[in-house]
């Protein structure tokens, strides 16, 4: 016994060192069954919302509400190495980095394809692809500038054929809080919205990438309405809007609270399927 615990001591220094000096995350030295399997790949991009931002529940409470976002084996996402793991709330934790990330309406949404449309096939995959960052106005998205390229970066990791490859399926989107304090950034939210679907959509090769964004539910600054508007205004193809007004938030009156992330994800998977029965009916020229 005398001789077992010195060596159990080294051993646990030695897992402890190998693990913290690690390159690349742990979890990709044990990758789950399932993430060499094609994916149908779905981008999560925009700021704190879609980050989330909702509590996490205590299990066992009267509350708990682990179940609507909690871990699924067919929902995959890309961690910040660019590697598949399980996804789990919180999705942007290695992403939207020094902020206290929670729950998001990503993995609802996903978990709400595969109940609606793949329940009966087990080796449909979807993969999510966390790319959002709290703070963020839409300039800060142009083409050429970090939080973009990192996005066109994680899109294309997502699809290539050496990590199982896949197909993108849509955007979803939500952002522009930031942008309601400003007039002057409210008053072009449109213009760059809509240079940001076709940037995305020209660097991706997929001309007809389906957008699903959220119109705000709050706002930092007192031009929420004309933000929403412009929203609400996009005529490009193949971009629908889920409106996010009277949704509960949390007491900062600004972040969704968890109730409303999975309202919200429910939304965004009825909105995405919807297009996608227009799209299977109709032809893209």
């Amino acid at each position: 016994m005398r001789r077992l615990i010195p060596a159990l001591f080294l051993f646990s220094s030695l897992f402890l060192v190998f693990t913290f000096f690690l390159p690349i995350p742990f979890s990709a030295l044990f990758p789950p069954p399932n993430a060499g399997a094609r994916k149908h790949v779905f981008l999560l991009a925009g700021q704190s919302n879609m980050a989330g931002r909702g509590p996490l529940s205590l299990a066992g409470q009267s509350n708990d509400l682990s179940d609507q976002y909690g871990p699924h084996l067919s929902v995959l996402r890309l961690n910040r190495w660019l590697h598949w793991e399980t996804a789990r709330e919180p999705m942007h934790y290695d992403i939207d980095v020094n902020k206290s990330c929670g729950v998001g309406p990503g993995l609802v949404f996903a978990k709400a394809l595969l109940q609606k449309v793949h329940s009966a096939n087990e080796n449909v995959v979807i993969g999510l692809v966390p790319c959002a960052v709290g703070g963020t106005k839409i300039q800060k998205w142009a083409k050429g500038l970090g939080l973009y390229d990192s996005m066109v970066q994680r899109a294309m990791a997502a699809v290539d054929g050496k990590r199982g490859g896949g197909k993108i399926e849509a955007l979803l989107w939500y952002q522009g809080e930031t942008d309601t304090i400003n007039l002057d950034d409210a008053e072009i939210y449109a213009e760059k919205m809509e240079t940001l679907i076709i940037n995305i959509r020209a660097d991706l090769g997929l001309p007809h990438l389906p957008v699903i964004q959220v119109a705000l539910a709050s706002g930092e600054g007192n031009y929420t309405g004309i933000v929403r508007a412009a929203q609400k205004g996009i005529q490009l193809q193949n971009v629908r809007t889920v409106d996010a007004y009277r949704l509960p938030l949390l007491n900062d009156n600004l972040h969704l609270n968890t109730v409303a992330q999975i309202h919200l994800g429910h939304m965004l998977a009825q909105s995405y399927l919807s297009l996608l029965a227009e799209l299977n009916s109709t032809p893209q020229p």
